[in-house]
């Protein structure tokens, strides 16, 4: 079996429904802004789009509650609850591999989230550390529209896109979402290493006022 059948728009939009997909649900909506949330939840709706599309077996080549956990939990880096001594990236992962662990979720699998959500904003590198981080970084891209360079824009048709956005809007996630990546990068130097996403979206909007993604995302697929 490719993929969960995704035949209908309850489909489509269904998530896992399981006790540590909830646990996770739990744990992000009370401390993201709900643009950020429902992002988190747009690239996983997306990622399982790509991997049917790609012929990936769910519980055979990926295990659809850790595709979950790394979509959903992806920028967790960024939640004003959190230490905000390392870049939000490695920051998220920790915090999701622990969250994990303490779940009972083994320290390989834990690991396996861990890489996806720290190399999520790492192209070129993420595509070559296994089918998770592969899924999380196409799945977050996706949700860009292109300027993240996916290679998987087409996997998702007009008609998918209206109902992801119907149930989870985007609610200027652009925005939204530079704007907490910018304030978290602002609270200590170490969380804004030059030439990485954060250090290079903080200086861009100190010097220019906005980043080249939010400019680049006026003509992207889905517009904000």
């Amino acid at each position: 079996m490719t993929g969960p059948a995704r035949g209908t728009t309850a489909d489509l939009i269904t998530l896992p429904g399981t006790a540590l997909a909830d646990a996770v649900v739990r744990l992000i909506r009370p401390v993201e802004t709900p643009s950020v949330f429902n992002h988190s939840i747009r690239s996983y709706l997306f990622a399982r789009l790509v991997a049917g599309r790609l012929g990936l077996a769910v519980g055979h080549d990926y295990h659809d509650d850790l595709l979950f956990a790394a979509c959903a939990m992806h920028d967790l880096g960024v939640a004003p609850d959190g230490p905000h001594r390392q870049r939000f990236e490695v920051e998220g992962a920790d915090r999701a591999a622990s969250f994990l662990v303490d779940r009972g979720v083994s320290a390989a699998d834990a690991d396996q989230v861990w890489q996806a959500i720290a190399l999520h904003t790492s192209p070129g590198i993420a595509e070559r550390r296994g089918t998770l981080c592969v899924l999380v970084r196409e799945g977050v891209a996706l949700d860009f529209g292109g300027p993240l360079g996916t290679d998987h824009i087409d996997a998702v048709t007009d008609e998918q896109a209206d109902a992801v956005h119907a149930a989870y809007p985007r609610l200027d996630m652009i925005r939204s979402l530079t704007d907490a990546i910018v304030a978290q990068a602002a609270k200590n130097p170490k969380n804004a290493p030059r030439y990485a996403i954060p250090g290079e979206f903080l200086r861009e909007r100190q010097a220019f006022g906005q980043t080249r993604m939010e400019h680049t995302c006026r003509s992207s697929r889905w517009g904000n």
